[in-house]
């Protein structure tokens, strides 16, 4: 019998009493959003809640089959945020007529079910690293597809991010940043040595040659692209800020954040002085509440009652149900965090902050525990594309940043960037059970033998010099 390193604990009862606690507190929204809004609990309402109870005990099921050391925190937290997501959504439907909360419901089943079939199907994350090229070749595909005449479903509010495929639209760029996420991690896991040895240094900078400064032009040209023929901002600071993270992370070096801070500072001035769509962002940015801008096209009236909206729900809210956000546009996708602001209050708010801040920091710490290198970039790279999603849409709620049109994960409705986030999380859990997973001592004995019995002899081995 093998002996192990370290006594792991797979920790899935308690990844289920969690689950629990989440499904409870879901179950709970909905059932506030019908108590305030006077609506009687019909059979819709506990088919809902049975469809997403089946759902997350299935994911666990499969966790204990397929990934028993995974991380048992990342499957609640998320499960709480889509369910208080989906009882958001539902209330902005019984004010507005509409039925988004259906596609919603929908979208999330789909998403469970592709997260539950990564986890199936995928037995080693560091498969992954035989496509770091069809990775980029596939993301290329997937940002050049809402420009196609046929598909393309044209420009929604400004941007053409869009593709039609009969009934359903869909959004190839959310799957594009997994994608580009698998290529930088695949890339720069093989070249780390390669740009950390080559290049000058001037000063306390090394700099890189410029050979190993393509893969930083393609990732700068291509989020310019974005913004350039899609006119989408969000995605575009999205895909560069990816690529700077996991390029920091794996060589350490300040030079590639300075460098890629000049390209962005370049690329940004550049957009702002050439297209008016970018310009026009900055502009109500910065002159919200003034009055030509609030009633122009495309104009502040939607931060502007953002802000207003966030002031009248004060610290404890106004109650699920009990707020106006049918006078906010787009409420239940990009304006989202708004409406939990009025209707929960500044704690409630503040408790869905720390549900992100909890679910990015399980995802940052799988990356230091995994002991490939690919791996630790890999999960870097999705959870700060959460982390950095979250931050670009909530600091443009909040006039931090200029507004744009991301969704914020898990609670906006949108079934491209449902889909594509849980898919992230089925990732981000594969390689924490690699990271949680116990280490067998005989089969590291048995490696280390070999390599030993390869080794040279006293008499023939040679001082190496450190570089």
């Amino acid at each position: 019998m093998s002996q192990l390193m370290t006594v792991a604990k797979p920790r899935r009862n308690t990844e289920l009493l969690l689950l629990v606690l989440a499904l409870g507190l879901s179950a709970m929204a909905n059932a506030l959003v019908n108590l305030n809004l006077g609506r009687s609990f019909d059979n819709d309402f506990y088919s809902q809640i049975a469809i997403l109870a089946v759902l997350s005990i299935a994911f666990h099921v499969v966790l204990r089959l397929r990934a028993k050391y995974a991380d048992p925190v990342i499957l609640p937290v998320v499960v709480a945020l889509n369910g208080i997501g989906l009882a958001v959504i539902h209330r902005l439907d019984i004010t507005s007529g509409l039925r988004d909360a259906t596609r919603q419901w929908m979208w999330t089943s789909l998403a469970v079910v592709a997260a539950i079939t990564v986890l199936w199907f995928l037995r080693d994350h560091r498969i992954l690293r035989r496509y770091t090229y069809i990775s980029l070749l596939v993301s290329v595909v997937l940002l050049i597809l809402p420009l196609v005449p046929g598909i393309s479903a044209g420009s929604v509010f400004g941007a053409t991010v869009w593709i039609s495929i009969g009934p359903f639209t869909f959004q190839p760029g959310e799957v594009a940043k997994i994608t580009l996420a698998i290529f930088f991690a695949g890339y720069l896991s093989s070249n780390r040595d390669l740009i950390l040895l080559a290049g000058k240094k001037i000063g306390p900078l090394q700099l890189p040659r410029v050979r190993d400064l393509a893969p930083m032009i393609v990732a700068w040209l291509a989020s310019v692209g974005v913004l350039v023929f899609q006119r989408d901002l969000g995605s575009s600071i999205l895909f560069f800020g990816l690529f700077m993270v996991m390029i920091y992370v794996a060589t350490s070096r300040v030079s590639w954040i300075l460098i890629g801070v000049a390209l962005m500072a370049v690329g940004g001035f550049a957009a702002y002085q050439i297209f008016p769509h970018v310009a026009r962002r900055i502009d109500v940015w910065i002159n919200a509440f003034d009055p030509a801008y609030i009633g122009a096209d495309y104009g502040s009236f939607q931060v502007v009652e953002g802000l207003f909206g966030l002031a009248n729900g004060g610290l404890m809210g106004t109650g699920l149900g009990q707020g106006s956000p049918d006078q906010l546009p787009v409420a239940n996708s990009d304006m989202i965090i708004a409406v939990i602001g009025e209707e929960l209050g500044l704690i409630g708010l503040f408790a869905i902050l720390c549900l992100y801040a909890l679910l990015i920091a399980r995802g940052f710490r799988a990356a230091l525990g995994t002991r490939d290198a690919f791996g630790k970039l890999l999960a870097v790279g999705l959870s700060f594309a959460v982390a950095l999603q979250c931050f670009i849409i909530i600091g443009g709620v909040t006039r931090l940043i200029p507004l744009t049109g991301l969704t914020t994960p898990f609670l906006s409705a949108g079934g491209s960037s449902l889909l594509a986030n849980w898919i992230i999380v089925a990732l981000i859990l594969k390689i924490s059970d690699a990271a949680r997973r116990p280490i067998d001592v005989s089969s590291m004995s048995t490696k280390s033998a070999s390599i030993n019995s390869n080794a040279p002899t006293d008499e023939t081995q040679k001082e190496v010099p450190s570089p």
